[in-house]
C-alpha cells in the first residue's frame, strides 16, 4: 500500500505485476492441460522420480505425496521430495517429478547455486518480513537509519530472488535429459514437459522482477526524502 503515496513508484511496479499475473496463468494453463495428457510409458509422477534418482545414484531421498496443488518441491534439509500428484501418469506430473528430483541431483552432486540459496534462506525469510516495516517507521520518523536498514534487509530478498533462478532453470535442464535418456517421454511428450516447466521458470522470473522493481522503488522513495530533507 505504501506505492500509492508513491505515484511515480507505479512506473516500475505496473509491469512486474502484469508479468506475475501472465506467469501465474501461464503456469496453470500448461500444468492443467497437460495433467490430462497421460505419457505412452503410463509411468507415475512417483516412479519416474525414482527412476532419474536411482539412475544418477542418489538413493537417500524419501518420496512424499502433499497436498497442495503445484505445491511439489524438494526439501534440502530433510532429503525429501514432496509431489502434488505422485500416482498420475499425466505428463504435466511426470514432468514437475523429474523437475524436483533434477532438486535432489543438484543437491547430491553440491550443485553450489543452490547450496547458496540453502545458505541464504533464514537471512531471505528474515529481511522479506522485517524489510517493509522498517522502511515505513522509517519514513514516518525520518529515521534515515531504519529506512536504509529495511532496503539492506529487502535486498537480501532480492538476491535470494536472483539466485533462485539459476537453480531452476538448471532442475529443468537436468529433468528434461533425465527423461530423454531414461526413455521416459516421447520426444512430442518432451516438447510438452518443456512448456510446463518453461511456464513454472517465468513465475521465478516474475518474482525477481517484482522484487527488483519493489527494491528499485524504495531506493526512489528513500532518496526522493533525502533530497527533501
Amino acid at each position: 500500500m505504501i506505492w500509492l503515496f508513491y505515484p511515480e513508484t507505479l512506473i516500475l511496479l505496473i509491469p512486474a505485476f502484469l508479468l506475475a499475473i501472465y506467469a501465474q496463468y501461464k503456469v496453470r494453463s500448461a500444468y492443467a492441460k497437460y495433467l490430462q495428457v497421460p505419457t505412452q510409458r503410463r509411468i507415475t509422477a512417483r516412479a519416474a522420480a525414482e527412476l532419474i534418482l536411482r539412475q544418477a545414484g542418489v538413493g537417500d531421498v524419501v518420496i512424499e505425496a502433499i497436498r497442495q496443488p503445484l505445491g511439489d518441491h524438494y526439501d534440502p534439509r530433510r532429503r525429501r521430495l514432496r509431489l502434488s500428484a505422485p500416482d498420475s501418469i499425466s505428463v504435466a506430473a511426470v514432468g514437475v517429478a523429474a523437475h524436483e528430483a533434477g532438486h535432489a541431483l543438484q543437491h547430491a552432486q553440491g550443485y553450489a547455486p543452490l547450496a547458496l540459496r540453502s545458505a541464504i534462506v533464514p537471512v531471505a525469510m528474515f529481511g522479506s518480513q522485517l524489510a517493509f516495516p522498517l522502511f515505513v517507521i522509517g519514513l514516518i520518523f525520518q529515521a534515515t537509519s531504519l529506512v536504509n536498514i529495511g532496503i539492506i534487509l529487502f535486498s537480501a530478498a532480492v538476491f535470494f530472488t536472483l539466485v533462485t533462478l539459476p537453480v531452476e532453470f538448471n532442475a529443468s535442464r537436468r529433468a528434461l535429459a533425465a527423461l530423454r535418456s531414461a526413455g521416459l517421454v516421447t520426444e512430442g511428450e518432451l516438447g510438452a514437459v518443456r512448456e510446463v516447466l518453461g511456464a513454472a521458470a517465468l513465475t521465478y522470473v516474475a518474482s525477481a522482477a517484482m522484487a527488483i522493481a519493489q527494491l528499485l522503488g524504495m531506493l526512489l522513495i528513500a532518496s526522493g526524502g533525502r533530497r527533501r530533507s
